[in-house]
């Protein structure tokens, strides 16, 4: 079957998925997610197959650790899906709600309902437990989903992607189109020029990977180029609770896209606070990469010295640079030439400071006192995320389900015609009811 009648019976699927009862989408993600539980040996054994393949490209320079490191399936890791999926079963209704009521005139009221929006495609490397995860947000709010997963994890994606079609067999009211796989790049160039039957792509993946398909692209993209994301410590900071957060926020999971790539810190704290942070990192592995004067502190040794090109770079690695600043702004400065938009935190005891930093930053997320770690949206309570968007249009930060719907107006009237307005026979009211 071509992308193109892939397409269009994902568009078929979504019209009536739409129409499925809540109660019924739940007991379809109950059922894949006892699923994915029951075909564990069949994933795992699927993902050893791919990580063997990919160990090659690994040791011959063509695969990042990094991305190897989220092609790994484990037995926690299934856990994990299933959980994910059940946490998104439980999650409210995203369908069907009233976001506003106006009576427009007696016997004409305006309601404003939200509904799916109707054939997402979602590309991605790696990372093959994403499938359940986009799998079950687009059935809870009512959409169909065409997958395209990278080479590197082809048999483990083929592998879910068939329990969860196999898991859907069981509800006759719910069409199997709902979740489509592809297999090649070919497959995404066609995919990409299908605004007739698809709504919306989201990219997951590298810099340069999303900026290709949002260049080549005639549907709508929504996603995040880079996360560049910045931790700055206040003079104000409490330093143990930077001394944690710096390097949480670098070392928990240094591959993900809100793992933070600059840290910022306070000249009159910076003495202090840095030879135990870089020590620590050292321990940790990470190569530290610093300007002049994070050089030429005392009591640090094995540093980089950070280039003009550092400051842009999201490493998705155990790599950090390190920049002193005289206070607040320059540190925001730093952040709105350098910044993603995606997440930036600050450090410190001081309100004022922290009010001016929220409200300055122009990003997704901008955080006072905790790690960029959290951006994320199963930490949100979202039950899981389609991806990060820093575009200020439909959706920002984790993508969930409400980032799935749109809305829809519907006018419930009496026989009330324009012409009657226009004539000045009848006026409007526009009350707001709701």
């Amino acid at each position: 079957m071509n992308v193109a009648e892939v397409a269009r019976r994902a568009r078929a699927a979504s019209r009536l998925l739409a129409t499925v009862p809540h109660e019924l989408r739940v007991a379809a993600l109950e059922a894949a997610a006892d699923a994915i539980v029951a075909g564990k040996t069949e994933i795992l054994n699927a993902n050893q197959r791919d990580c063997e393949q990919a160990l090659q490209a690994l040791a011959a320079g063509q695969m990042k650790p990094a991305l190897f490191e989220r092609l790994r399936i484990t037995e926690q890791s299934i856990k994990q899906m299933a959980a994910g999926v059940r946490e998104v079963a439980a999650l409210p209704d995203p369908l069907g709600r009233s976001l506003a009521v106006t009576e427009l005139d007696e016997g004409l009221t305006l309601y404003k309902e939200s509904c799916p929006i109707g054939v997402v495609g979602i590309i991605f490397e790696a990372r093959p437990e994403i499938v359940p995860q986009i799998a079950a947000l687009a059935l809870k709010s009512g959409n169909s989903v065409i997958l395209k997963g990278g080479t590197e994890a082809i048999q483990s994606n083929q592998v879910l992607f068939s329990i969860w079609r196999e898991a859907l067999r069981q509800f006759a009211e719910i069409p199997l189109e709902v979740i489509n796989l592809l297999y090649t790049r070919d497959d995404v160039s066609e995919m990409l020029s299908l605004a007739d039957d698809i709504d919306l792509i989201i990219p997951r993946g590298s810099q340069e990977f999303v900026k290709h398909v949002a260049e080549h692209s005639r549907i709508p993209v929504l996603g995040h180029g880079e996360g560049i994301c910045h931790v700055y410590v206040d003079l104000a900071a409490d330093l143990l609770k930077a001394l944690s957060i710096a390097f949480d926020s670098k070392v928990q999971y240094p591959a993900a896209c809100n793992a933070m790539e600059t840290l910022l810190v306070h000249k009159e704290v910076a003495a202090e606070f840095l030879p135990d942070l870089i020590a620590r990192y050292q321990v940790a592995g990470v190569e530290v990469r610093g300007c002049p004067l994070t050089l030429a502190l005392k009591d640090v040794a094995g540093l980089v010295a950070a280039s003009e090109e550092d400051w842009a770079t999201e490493y998705s690695d155990l790599i950090v640079s390190i920049r002193i600043v005289t206070g607040v702004d320059e540190a925001i400065a730093h952040i709105d030439q350098f910044g993603s938009g995606h997440t930036d935190a600050i450090v410190t005891e001081d309100q004022a400071t922290a009010a001016h930093f929220l409200e300055r930053v122009d990003a997704a997320g901008v955080y006072v006192n905790a790690s960029t770690r959290f951006a994320d949206g199963f930490r949100y309570g979202f039950g899981a995320e389609l991806g990060i968007s820093t575009s200020k249009l439909h959706a920002r930060g984790p993508v969930g389900l409400d980032g799935l719907t749109t809305y829809k107006y519907k006018l419930i009237g009496e026989g009330q015609t324009v012409a009657s307005y226009v004539d000045g026979e009848r006026s409007f009211k526009h009350r707001r009811v709701r």
